[in-house]
């Protein structure tokens, strides 16, 4: 599909000179930055939870008695 986009011409110069070192159309360029940009910022949510319980499975995720009882003098003294 054709599009037209505006970008600063200091962008503009970038893509254009990295296009050229690279033998790519500035098409191929903007293509394959935008499906990267999308790709690293379409998460799924379930997924990324099930990685990161995955991680929490492995590690020790208890808190530090120390911390925990920094913690609740402080939440004491606040009056909370």
């Amino acid at each position: 599909m054709k599009t037209a986009i505006s970008v600063r011409d200091s962008l503009f110069a970038r893509a254009e000179k990295f296009a050229l070192k690279q033998r790519m159309s500035r098409s191929q360029l903007f293509s394959d930055a935008v499906e990267e940009y999308l790709d690293r910022r379409d998460v799924d949510e379930e997924d990324l939870m099930a990685r990161i319980n995955a991680v929490c499975a492995e590690v020790d995720t208890s808190v530090d008695p120390d911390l925990k009882q920094y913690q609740s003098e402080q939440i004491r003294r606040s009056g909370l």
